[in-house]
Parts: structure tokens; C-alpha cells; sequence
């Protein structure tokens, strides 16, 4: 496994790898690896001849300066599982390397990134879509896999690639969890012993609401049982709660056709922000 710092000496061993034929399945991450980010490089390894990951924790993408500086970095383990995963490049730049300056551009969304997230984060979708374009342009691969626990970021990503016309195919993939159904995510190495135990009462909440609109209730009775849920846990501080359309991610009254509901949630504990959503 090759494990590379600078744009210039990753470009010239990838071009030199399509020359010769290769494609390239690429994963953007932010390291902290877990088995959810490993199933996606496995993915990429399996339909691709060169599987690509980068670790880089992209300042320009965090509102919150205080989260930026806990974000958890494992470049060593994240690396040692990734060669164990098949990985054949890894792309671990600096700040200063991805950012020699700071980025002048501003990308806009519109409505993707006035909710939800984008609407609790304001900034947050331009740092993404700014580092992910350049992440392409370094990388460019045939094929990018993400995960979709981080739902308006896939999201986000395949409407840039559709804007700007990036030659690469998006290829979402489903939220991998632990085994009590907590998603998985880097975020999770931050929350206490207890915390961790109370951490699972979010996917509870959601298919509760997903019982609830299954059942041909409203979207705001949904509403109203993860609130109540929430009142037996006072650990959480529940941030948002929105059932969505899954393609447009603009609220809905109640669900609609097979596949194309989701359900989104946003919540503190023990001070650490964790996200999940379920599309059904």
C-alpha cells in the first residue's frame, strides 16, 4: 500500500495507473476509521482494479472550532486497516497542502443546505463541496463511495457532480451500525462508557417514527413521538427531527412512496452531535 502527503506525488502515481488501464474507486474520509468506512473501501477494491482512500480532516468544513479540534486523528490504525482491507493509495495531505490558501470560493446548494444540516451548520456544505471537488481533480477516479448515514452530504455531492459535470459515477452506499443498531461513525470513540449505552435510543427513536408513518399517521404525529421518546432519555438534546423526501430532502406531510422517505435526526449527547436517518 502506497501512502502519499502531497497533491503532486499522488497525482503522478495515479495518472501513471490509468495510463496503464487501471480504474480507480475512490473513498473520501476523515480517518477515525471504523468497519462502515472499511465496507466502502472493500466496495471500491471489489469494482474498481486501484481502491483509493484519503484521511484528511477538512477544516474549512466545520463551523464549530471546538469540534474540529476533538475530531479524533488514528492515521496509524486507519492506515494498518486499510492495508488489511486491500486498500492499493493513501492520500493523507496537511492543511497546508490541500489549503496553501484560503479558498475564496463559495458554493451554494440552495435548498439542500438551508436544512438540516446546512440549516444547524451554516458553511458547513460549501467546506464539504470544496474539498470533495478538489479531492476529485487530485484523485480522479471512475467511481466515489458514501456511506449514507451522512445522507444530505451524498446529497450535496451528487448535485455538484451533476452542476459541474465531474466525470464520476456516485455510488451511495447503506449505513452500517453496531449490533444495537447505533450507526457507526468516528464520532462515537468521543461519548463516555454510559453515553455510549444510551447512544442506540436515537435509531429506536427513528423506527418508532417510521412505525408511526407506516401506520398512515402524519408526519408531525412522527414528530411528536420522538419528542416523547427523548423526554424518558434528558441526556439527549435533540437538535432536529424532519421527515424528507429523500431525493429533495424538503419536508413532507407524511410518507410517500416506497423508498423515497427519510427520516432525519440530529442530536447531543455527553456533547458529542451524532446524525442518522433511515429511508424507507
Amino acid at each position: 500500500m502506497h501512502i502519499f502527503n502531497t497533491i503532486s506525488e499522488t497525482q503522478q502515481f495515479l495518472k501513471a495507473q490509468q495510463r496503464g488501464g487501471k480504474t480507480i474507486g475512490f473513498v473520501p474520509t476523515m480517518g477515525a476509521l471504523h468497519a462502515g468506512h472499511i465496507s466502502l473501501v472493500e466496495k471500491a477494491k471489489h469494482e474498481n482494479e486501484l481502491a483509493v482512500c484519503s484521511i484528511f480532516v477538512n477544516p474549512t468544513q466545520f463551523n464549530n472550532p471546538e469540534d474540529l479540534k476533538k475530531y479524533p486523528r488514528t492515521l496509524e490504525k486507519d492506515c494498518t486497516m486499510l492495508e488489511a482491507a486491500g486498500c492499493d493509495v493513501v492520500f493523507a495531505p496537511s492543511a497546508e497542502e490541500m489549503y496553501p490558501s484560503l479558498p475564496q470560493l463559495r458554493m451554494d446548494f440552495g435548498s439542500l443546505e438551508t436544512v438540516m444540516e446546512g440549516k444547524f451548520r451554516p458553511g458547513h456544505f460549501n467546506g464539504v463541496g470544496i474539498v470533495v471537488s478538489k479531492l476529485f481533480n487530485v484523485v480522479k477516479p471512475e467511481k466515489a463511495y458514501f456511506g449514507l448515514k451522512d445522507l444530505q452530504q451524498v446529497a450535496v455531492i451528487r448535485k455538484m457532480v451533476q452542476d459541474l459535470s465531474f466525470d464520476v459515477e456516485i455510488i451511495p452506499c447503506p449505513t452500517m451500525r453496531e449490533a444495537d443498531g447505533l450507526a457507526m461513525s468516528s464520532r462515537n470513540t468521543r461519548l463516555s462508557t454510559e453515553a455510549r449505552i444510551l447512544a442506540p435510543q436515537i435509531y429506536k427513536a427513528l423506527n418508532l417514527a417510521k412505525q408511526t408513518l407506516q401506520e398512515g399517521a402524519s408526519a408531525k404525529a412522527a414528530q411528536a413521538v420522538v419528542k416523547q421518546h427523548f423526554e424518558a432519555f434528558p441526556a439527549f438534546e435533540l437538535e432536529y427531527f424532519e421527515v424528507a423526501n429523500f431525493d429533495s430532502l424538503e419536508s413532507i406531510e407524511a410518507k410517500i412512496a416506497d423508498g423515497k422517505t427519510a427520516l432525519c435526526i440530529a442530536a447531543f449527547l455527553d456533547g458529542v452531535r451524532l446524525i442518522d436517518n433511515i429511508v424507507f
